[in-house]
């Protein structure tokens, strides 16, 4: 289904209304134009078409590729294929198209109907139910960033779509989301930056039903911790690398067969391919504050020996620095879906609860506090699909970027705080999500890498 490569100039949000679309996608087309009549209400079939929509959705969403755990060395050491670029029309339009509208709602219900009833239980066992992580493989998320050409859905790059889709995912819950995320990430940067015999290695254990737990392990456990400078270095070791050093809140590490880690090799920040069968590996969990749903675990690197192909992009620092500007994209977006879901909580309850015969919403100090949340969310939102848009497009977004991270590091933050704030006594205990969301959005600000868009 044509969904992420309608990424293009024109129409909303850059995309053309007339793109191609294969069998399946007019399928789709057709039925979301028919669950948006008005006939299915009177007829009374409003809710069978729109399970047709997401249901023939998810099953276009899903490849035949068999998955390999193996391994298995293969390919040449060439640049692998590349996602294209949307192209630029000119035009600033955020406003999502069809497609990725289409993409959000899908991915909304699941968020909705899955993610939300199981988070609670998610966060207190630090882990996330099986047959959660089962519905996400389901309706692609592993394959988002991957180009058809290896297996995934995508023609063009699609930082905007990938945005959309954690901020829809974090509505639900950010933990699950990050969960849910990993794999796809580490997908996402190998087809991204590997080399054709690295895509040819690892992607098939990502593009079939059995997808593999991979996780991305840049965040280090150091006081001023700096992304950018990592402690762990990489040294030659005759024909490969040895690589020593902690690695902190890496999503679902004790049950991940492939790591990207990032370490310092000649004084320069580089991502290297890691299997977790390689000597010298330990794993063990690291639960934290916040993301308590994604199994966060360190890993411990003593004299891991890599290959010479185990580079993943280039060694001179570019490729590390996209990758954490793209990390933040996706921490931005998570916080963007939180404070979303905090809002759409804290604004029904001040109405409904009453203090001193009145709803205390009508408290000036009440009103102006949501006020202020919603002002400051948009403010976020509008932020972060700005660097997203550019990302999308191949340009520089740093800057963009590093607005985006401040202000959803500090505001969301103070959103989740607000939050707690504005349900009294019942902000502190866990019959409400908000000390939840509180705890989650604490952690936009401390984690780098994780995932990526």
């Amino acid at each position: 289904m044509s969904l992420i490569p309608s990424l293009r100039p024109g129409g909303r949000h850059g995309v053309p209304t007339s793109e191609a679309r294969d069998p399946v996608g007019y399928l789709v087309a057709g039925l979301n134009r028919l669950a948006q009549s008005d006939l299915l209400d009177r007829v009374g079939l409003r809710r069978p078409a729109e399970q047709a929509v997401f249901t023939v959705t998810r099953s276009g969403f899903r490849t035949v590729t068999a998955a390999s755990r193996a391994f298995a060395r293969a390919g040449d050491r060439v640049p692998g294929a590349r996602p294209a670029p949307a192209r630029r029309s000119g035009l600033f339009d955020l406003t999502p198209g069809e497609d990725e509208q289409m993409l959000v709602d899908v991915v909304s219900e699941y968020a909705a109907e899955v993610l939300r009833p199981a988070a609670a239980a998610a966060d207190e066992e630090c882990a996330a139910p099986e047959a959660v992580l089962r519905a996400g493989r389901e309706i692609g998320l592993p394959i988002l960033g991957l180009p058809e050409s290896l297996g995934g859905i995508s023609e063009e790059r699609s930082a905007m779509a990938g945005t959309l889709v954690a901020e829809a995912l974090a509505h639900g819950d950010l933990g699950l989301a990050v969960a849910n995320l990993a794999p796809g990430s580490v997908a996402t940067a190998i087809g991204l930056w590997g080399t054709d015999a690295q895509q040819q290695t690892y992607l098939p254990a990502f593009t079939g039903d059995d997808v593999a737990c991979a996780a991305l392990a840049l965040t280090e456990p150091a006081v001023l911790f700096d992304v950018l400078a990592p402690a762990t270095t990489a040294v030659r070791d005759g024909d490969g690398y040895r690589l020593d050093g902690i690695k902190t809140a890496v999503p679902r590490g004790a049950a991940a067969e492939l790591f990207v880690v990032g370490a310092r090799l000649e004084g320069r920040p580089t991502l290297f391919l890691v299997e977790s069968s390689t000597p010298g590996l330990a794993i063990e969990a690291d639960p934290a504050m916040g993301v308590r749903a994604a199994s966060l675990a360190r890993l411990s690197l003593d004299g891991v020996r890599v290959g010479a192909d185990a580079v993943l992009g280039e060694a001179d620092g570019s490729t590390y620095t996209e990758c954490v500007r793209l990390a933040r994209l996706a921490w931005c977006a998570l916080a963007v879906g939180t404070a979303q879901a905090v809002l759409d909580h804290v604004t029904p309850y001040v109405k409904q609860r009453h203090a001193f015969g009145e709803p205390v919403a009508h408290r000036q100090s009440v009103a102006f506090m949501v006020a202020d949340i919603a002002i400051e969310l948009q403010a976020m939102r509008l932020l972060t699909h700005k660097a997203a848009a550019r990302a999308a497009a191949g340009e520089d977004f740093s800057r963009e970027v590093s607005l985006a991270r401040q202000a959803c590091a500090d505001r969301g933050m103070r959103i989740g705080l607000d939050g707690v704030q504005l349900l009294g006594g019942h902000g502190f205990v866990k019959e409400h999500p908000v000390e939840r969301w509180y705890r989650d959005l604490r952690a936009v600000a401390v984690l780098e890498g994780t995932v990526i868009v």
